[in-house]
């Protein structure tokens, strides 16, 4: 028998959703970092994730380890920020990039680039290497960001495992690579360093697209395989950020999975190469800062 005054609990609820709702609170609510518009099944699939590699039971327990143990937030950030890549991802896209965009790029006296969610700095390294052999790195500043300090710090090292190095240079290659890859960096027992002249003109700072707002003055925007963690909204959000913060002409380079198609901010935008998200911004609109 029903017990009087309790209420009967709802049936049709996931409580593991209510506890990775929780969690979200706790994290925005304690330290400031707002996962709430990022797509719910990924979302949830991380947090789980994270309560595995943390030999928790429960993400209510997590909650509890976030909440009192400040130094955990690191591994909570680490783990929700999905920071893999690898250098020349789908080389297509750098090719592109080499030969469609570069060229007029070269046009302006200085050139700003923005890598937004820039992880542990691969594609930031890749941008470097093809920059400087297209001889434009010289007058090219790259502002490499990200929410995650443990991932910025692993970017600023530029140190990975030298059992890449194989599928990186293959990579850069198709990518319209004109060296060997191995002019960039030095091998060490398992590891890899790249060189640190690839550094000279990459500045690497914490900057969160959920909720801060324009960057820099970018003549080119490039932000992969990161918007298919966002909820539409979100998506909608980054992309004007996006627009805002470049110059008439300006270019977005988006991940192969991604699209301006439903965006309210694409009518600004004209495909360059469509099939790898590659775009151009028109005239400003009359609602862009």
């Amino acid at each position: 028998m029903k017990e009087k005054g309790r209420p009967t609990p709802i049936a049709d609820i996931d409580l593991q959703d209510i506890e990775v709702e929780l969690f979200v609170r706790g994290l925005k609510l304690r330290y400031g970092y707002d996962f709430s518009q990022y797509a719910p099944a990924s979302l949830k699939r991380r947090v789980l994730q994270l309560v595995q590699s943390q030999h928790v039971g429960t993400v209510s327990e997590l909650t509890s380890r976030l909440l009192h143990e400040p130094g955990f937030l690191d591994t909570v950030l680490e783990g929700l920020s999905v920071p893999v890549s690898e250098m020349f991802r789908d080389p297509e896209v750098f090719r592109a990039l080499r030969e469609q965009v570069f060229p007029v790029l070269a046009s302006y006296p200085q050139i700003n680039i923005w890598q937004a969610g820039c992880a542990h700095g691969q594609e930031v390294y890749s941008l470097a290497i093809l920059l400087e052999e297209a001889g434009l790195y010289e007058r090219t500043q790259i502002y490499a960001t990200d929410f995650n300090e443990s991932a910025l710090r692993h970017a600023q090292e530029g140190i990975y495992p030298a059992k890449e190095a194989q599928l990186w240079s293959r990579n850069y290659l198709a990518a319209g690579g004109s060296h060997s890859l191995a002019d960039y960096y030095s091998a060490r027992y398992e590891l890899i360093k790249l060189d640190q002249r690839l550094r000279r003109h990459v500045t690497f700072a914490n900057h969160n697209l959920v909720t801060d707002e324009v960057f820099c003055e970018a003549h080119m925007v490039m932000c992969r395989n990161v918007l298919i963690y966002f909820s539409d909204p979100l998506q909608d959000r980054t992309i004007a950020l996006f627009r805002d913060s470049l110059v008439r002409g300006g270019f977005l380079c988006l991940g192969t999975r991604e699209s301006l198609d439903f965006a309210p901010s694409a009518a600004d935008f004209t495909p360059v190469n469509a099939a790898l998200r590659i775009y151009r911004l028109g005239p400003r609109s009359t609602g862009a800062s």
